[in-house]
């Protein structure tokens, strides 16, 4: 799609968003609009975070696809968080995970692999993001078993929650301080074979962080209006919650990484799409998930880190196979297959639901 189009459909679905709102079209064209918007946004979002990322290195480029790219989820999930919709928020965290696990990185591996026979990337940085990994299954576990089995109070559910939101956070900016500053060098990505060929990104410098500063605005408002559906469009087509936040509000929200990765992947950047899908969803467990905790304590009742046995399964599954995929540092499109297929799994038991 070339630019002068792909600006002409992100402009106009996004004014066409708006008007739909405030004109109250109906919830599903609402929904429907809202959802088509925030695909181009996103899609716009990842643009300019790829020609900033040119200009500022590979991993620490793929560090802000991936923090950009999360914006439209943490946006959704605060404007969900304001609404009272826990069980969503937590579906699309779930779902955030799971999607950014099996479906980004799935369809990067797969579609890379069958263009670049064997793909390599840093097999210490693959080992450490599969202990991070662990680390966020164990950190959503405990709470859900202790608080569910030993009757806790509100007030120390309440208290658990937040002390667990807090170290997550803690940890997850001791990660970003050993893999971009102390230890730096030991993570580099592995020496790509495909170079550049001399690209050019799309923009300039300047008109990249002013497209990024942008694109994060429309996704916000978008987001609200994609939100303002919900409530009813679940309610008509008998979806539950749980289904629209882990799958839907999902993977509207990941378009963006969704797409960079999967380019990247097939320019023989696995790693740069690794740490876009991984460190994703590292950065959802570990600090949007505690983000969103902190600020429910700004509109009312707390959430609580209590995840249902559903979800930490789904979550636990997909650490596992992700884990074991990625642990050599290599990757080949079967792989990829298998991970798309486990998403196809989890999906169909979502729905059922």
């Amino acid at each position: 799609m070339n630019q002068k189009l792909f600006f002409t459909l992100l402009f106009g679905l996004f004014l066409l968003s708006g008007i739909s709102h405030y004109a109250h079209f109906g919830t599903t064209i609402e929904f429907i609009i809202s959802a088509a918007a925030i695909l181009f946004v996103a899609g716009f979002l990842g643009k300019a975070t790829e020609s900033v990322a040119h200009y500022a290195g590979q991993r620490l480029g793929g560090f802000l696809n991936a923090t950009f790219g999360n914006a439209a989820e943490l946006i959704i999930a605060i404007f969900l968080v304001r609404e009272g919709l826990f069980d969503m928020v937590k579906a699309s965290i779930t779902g955030s995970i799971i999607g950014n696990l099996l479906l980004v990185l799935g369809a990067s591996v797969l579609l890379g692999g069958l263009k670049f026979k064997e793909q390599k990337f840093n097999v210490q940085l693959a080992s450490h993001n599969s202990s991070l990994m662990i680390l966020a299954v164990i950190a959503l576990a405990i709470p859900a078993i202790f608080i569910s089995n030993q009757h806790f109070s509100a007030g120390s559910a309440e208290f658990l929650s937040i002390t667990i939101a807090v170290i997550l956070i803690v940890a997850y900016v001791l990660w970003l301080i050993f893999s971009m500053v102390t230890h730096k060098d030991i993570l580099e990505d592995v020496e790509e074979t495909t170079p550049d060929h001399g690209e050019e990104p799309a923009w300039s410098k300047g008109t990249s962080i002013i497209f990024l500063v942008l694109a994060t605005a429309m996704t916000a408002f978008v987001s609200e209006w994609l939100v303002s559906t919900l409530h009813t469009f679940t309610a008509d087509f008998g979806f539950s919650e749980v289904f629209v936040g882990a799958f839907l509000i999902a993977i509207v929200g990941n378009a963006a990484e969704h797409s960079a990765a999967v380019l990247l992947a097939m320019k023989n950047k696995i790693g740069a799409a690794v740490e876009i899908a991984v460190g994703s969803s590292l950065q959802i467990a570990l600090f949007v998930a505690p983000v969103l905790i902190l600020v429910s304590t700004l509109f009312g009742p707390t959430m609580d880190i209590v995840f249902s046995p559903i979800e930490l399964t789904a979550i636990a599954v997909s650490v596992f196979i992700a884990k074991s995929i990625s642990r050599d540092g290599k990757t080949n499109w079967y792989e990829g297959a298998l991970l798309l297929i486990v998403y196809i799994i989890l999906g169909i038991s979502f729905y059922l639901i």
